[in-house]
């Protein structure tokens, strides 16, 4: 029984520290972006916790929801190395940079001086469920 909580501890700690593990990489450039994300749609996570998922369609589009049902639509725009989202809602622009590493994409938050990170989860080409507006209000 002590063996598998260790192997459970260990797998644990790694998944937390993988997406650390590549900080040392060139931010990917709008058409690498662009290449490994359209026709995607990524689950991202922060600090080992679940944290939203974003839909990539051709012409630079996005859906996004913070995994609560609600989502909002907007797109996506290069601005140096950034990679900056405008949404329907009037968020925006959040700019980002993003790293890819083995285990998916890293993203780091422009604008914030603690240096907000996402990493990549989990990729699917599964569209996104999305609620209607005030479902059930």
């Amino acid at each position: 029984m002590n063996t598998i909580f260790r192997t459970f501890a260990c797998t644990v700690a790694l998944a937390v520290a993988l997406p650390v593990a590549a900080q040392d990489q060139s931010p990917l450039s709008a058409a690498e972006f662009e290449s490994y994300t359209t026709g995607k749609t990524l689950y991202f996570n922060a600090g080992g916790m679940a944290y939203g998922v974003e839909e990539y369609r051709p012409g630079r589009r996005v859906r996004w929801s913070f995994l609560d049902g609600r989502c909002k639509d907007g797109e996506w725009y290069p601005e140096g190395e950034q990679i900056c989202f405008v949404y329907e809602d009037g968020t925006g622009p959040q700019c980002w940079t993003f790293f890819q590493g083995s285990n998916g994409l890293r993203a780091r938050f422009m604008g914030d001086p603690a240096g907000s990170e996402l990493y990549e989860a989990r990729d699917t080409d599964e569209p996104m469920v999305c609620m209607g507006p005030d479902v059930g209000a």
